[in-house]
C-alpha cells in the first residue's frame, strides 16, 4: 500500500476536502510544487489555478482555487483559499466569457480604467480554463 498524506483544502465557506491523498500539486508563486508523503514542512502562497489531489494511480480530484496559502506539516497538508471551486463544477463557457471580457477592457482601456482588476480577472478566467483542461485530460487519459 503507497504511503499518504492526509489534505485538507478549505475555502472561506467551507471545508471542500478532507481525506488522504498520494500527492499534491498545486501552483506557488515561484512555480508547480508536488508535495509527497515525507515532504518538508512548508509554507507557501499560491497563484489561482488549479490544484490536483492524487489519492491513487487512477483517482484524483482536481479543484480550482483563487489563490491562498499551502502550509505542508509532517502528516499534513493544508489549502486555505478564499475560493474553492471542483473543477467539474466549472463553467468553461462562462470562463471564455470573462476571459474575453477581461481582454476586451483591457484592450480598449476607457474611461476610469482600473488596469488591475481587469488583469486580476483575465487571470482568474485563465486559471478557471486552466483548471478544466486538466479535469478534460484525466478523463480522456491524456497525461
Amino acid at each position: 500500500m503507497p504511503m499518504t498524506i492526509h489534505v485538507d483544502i478549505v475555502s472561506a465557506e467551507a471545508q471542500i476536502f478532507s481525506g488522504l491523498a498520494e500527492r499534491v500539486v498545486a501552483t506557488g508563486v515561484l512555480g508547480e510544487l508536488g508535495i509527497l508523503p515525507g515532504h518538508t514542512p512548508l509554507l507557501t502562497a499560491l497563484k489561482p489555478g488549479p490544484i490536483r489531489v492524487v489519492k491513487s494511480e487512477n483517482d484524483e480530484e482536481i479543484f480550482y482555487i483563487s489563490g491562498g496559502t499551502l502550509e505542508v506539516q509532517p502528516r499534513v497538508v493544508t489549502v486555505l483559499a478564499d475560493t474553492v471551486v471542483r473543477a467539474a463544477d466549472l463553467d468553461e463557457a462562462v470562463a471564455i466569457e470573462a476571459k474575453e471580457r477581461a481582454e476586451q477592457a483591457l484592450k480598449e482601456r476607457k474611461g476610469e480604467f482600473d488596469y488591475a482588476k481587469a488583469s486580476g480577472e483575465l487571470a482568474e478566467a485563465m486559471a478557471q480554463l486552466q483548471a478544466i483542461r486538466k479535469l478534460k485530460k484525466r478523463l480522456t487519459g491524456e497525461r
